[in-house]
Formats: C-alpha cells, sequence, structure tokens
C-alpha cells in the first residue's frame, strides 16, 4: 500500500513491504527503469548504492537495528526513488522510517509539518533522523565493548566469552554495514553527485561528519574489541596452563609415593618389614621423599 504526505508540490510517499500492485503502480505513473524495480522485488539485502538517472537517483541505503531478542543487530535495508518533486521510499518491515512518517502524517496542518522546500532537504532530514538513531545504537554497542574490557580480569568466565562473541557479532556487522556507504556519502558531500536543489553540499557534509564520527567509533571498537578476546584468549590459556602445572606437580610428587605404596602392598619379603616400627619408618621415608621433592621443584622455581 502506497502512502503519501504532500508539503505543497513536495510528495513524500511510503511503502512497506511493497506489492506487486504496488510496483507496477510505480512503473505506470514514474517510469522507473526495470532494474530499479526489480532490485525492490529482491528479498535479500543488495548492496547499498546510489543509480543516476536523468530524472531521478535510485538509493539503496542500510542501518542497523536491534532484532527481537534485543542482543543481536540486523540489517535494515532503505530504497529510495529521489526526484526534483517527491521522494519514494520502500522498507520491508515497520521500522523507525514508518514511525517518522507515521509521526508526520498524524501532524494536522495547524500544528505544521516537516518545513522542506525540495526533495534534497526531505532526504537529508530523514537521513539525519536515520543516522541520529544509528549513533544511539552504536554508543550502546560501544558502552558493551567498554563493559567487556571491564570484566576481562573477572572470575566469571562464560558469561563473558558469550558477551565477547555477540558483542564482536554485531561490530564486525557494523563495520561491513558502514564500508561501503562512506563512499557514497561522500560523493554527496563532495558534489560528485549532484541533486535537484543548490547549495546543499554543507547539508550532506553535516552527514558525512556524523556518518564519519560513527564510523570511527566502530573501527575503535572493532579494534578493541579484538584485543579483549585475544587478552581473554591469553588469560585462559595461562590459567589452563598454571592449572595443569600443579596437577603435574602433585603426579609427580605422588608417583614414587604410589610406588612405594604398591611395593609394600605386595605378599614378598621386603626391608623393615618385619621392625616394630615399620609403618612409621616407611611413612617417614615417603613423607621426606615428598619433602625432598618439593624443596627441589622450588629450587627449578617450577613451582
Amino acid at each position: 500500500m502506497i502512502e503519501t504526505i504532500k508539503f505543497g508540490t513536495l510528495r513524500w510517499s511510503h511503502i512497506t513491504r511493497p506489492t506487486e500492485e504496488d510496483l507496477e503502480a510505480l512503473r505506470e505513473r514514474y517510469h522507473f527503469h526495470p532494474l530499479d524495480l526489480e532490485d525492490c522485488r529482491a528479498e535479500v539485502n543488495l548492496r547499498p548504492k546510489i543509480d543516476i538517472y536523468d530524472d531521478y537517483y535510485f538509493v539503496i541505503l542500510h542501518f542497523p537495528a536491534f532484532g527481537v531478542t534485543e542482543q543481536f543487530i540486523e540489517t535494515r535495508e532503505l530504497k529510495f526513488f529521489w526526484g526534483k518533486d517527491y521522494l519514494i521510499s520502500l522498507a520491508k518491515s515497520q521500522w523507525l522510517l514508518k514511525e517518522l512518517f507515521n509521526r508526520e502524517k498524524a501532524k494536522s496542518p495547524a500544528s505544521g509539518r516537516m518545513e522542506v522546500g525540495s526533495s534534497d532537504a526531505l532526504f537529508y532530514q530523514i537521513l539525519g533522523h536515520l543516522t541520529k538513531d544509528t549513533q544511539r545504537l552504536v554508543e550502546q554497542v560501544d558502552k558493551n565493548v567498554d563493559d567487556c574490557g571491564k570484566a576481562i580480569f573477572g572470575k566469571k568466565a562464560e558469561p563473558l566469552i558469550e558477551k565477547i562473541s555477540k558483542t564482536r557479532k554485531n561490530v564486525i556487522l557494523l563495520n561491513t554495514m558502514f564500508k561501503p556507504q562512506i563512499v557514497l556519502f561522500n560523493k554527496l558531500q563532495s558534489g560528485a553527485i549532484k541533486g535537484f536543489a543548490d547549495d546543499m553540499e554543507d547539508y550532506w557534509g553535516s552527514i558525512m561528519d556524523s556518518y564519519q564520527k560513527i564510523w570511527d567509533m566502530v573501527e575503535d571498537d572493532e579494534e578493541l574489541i579484538k584485543g579483549y578476546s585475544m587478552t581473554f584468549d591469553s588469560l585462559q590459556v595461562n590459567k589452563t596452563n598454571e592449572v595443569m602445572k600443579i596437577l603435574t606437580l602433585v603426579s609427580s610428587i605422588l608417583l614414587p609415593l604410589t610406588f612405594i605404596a604398591s611395593l609394600y602392598g605386595m605378599n614378598i619379603k621386603l626391608p623393615v618389614q618385619d621392625h616394630p616400627f615399620s609403618f612409621y619408618i616407611v611413612s617417614g621415608s615417603m613423607a621426606l621423599l615428598a619433602l625432598l621433592m618439593v624443596i627441589f621443584f622450588k629450587i627449578k622455581k617450577w613451582m
């Protein structure tokens, strides 16, 4: 279903989960390129891009959002047909852009709507809104990275392993999501992609600055979470080595004692077994041997 808001001569149309009827209506009214309409039918997420035509642009952008469990980040794909006096947005789900559209649609003319004079300004305000939400999400991920760093020397290993794994997965997804869009926003800022209104470079520069700040934060988080993961693995390996070291030393001390005990458990003639204090002699010898081994290990700095 195509919903439309009018801003004077400017129209903003939004479609959630476009059907064949919706795409056919767009084709008949605007004569969009068949390949663009085919991209709108795609079930999988496509690579961010901007296709330039004589009378419109076709834009695909990705923005992050937490899934149902609020633990893993998912990619929200948005498509835009950007013309001189219209902007058409398409989304696969009821998400932030739909909320923004409904909020503007619910406003009465008396209360004032989004004051825009061109499709460029409308597109800029939508991108600004989405960028602010993205920044809040990235800041939350950044906090999760800091929490991992603070808990890395704690005693609870299993919860930290899970937290590091989830956070690292989210950071990697953010990295792969933002990287190709940096080039796209840079083209808008530099004027390599001309819009339909004049003097918009500063506004695109503002979007680029915010996006660059987000990108820098994600890059820093990627390095940090990678370092935390390696440090945690090293700590766990070191702890395992310490445990194995202690167990090996204990086994080394008990091995000769076990051998002596097994000898005197045999039904054969052995030294001092008929002595009235044979138990104390053998036990004392075993204790002395254990003590000497401990002293030897101390001298060698093995324990």
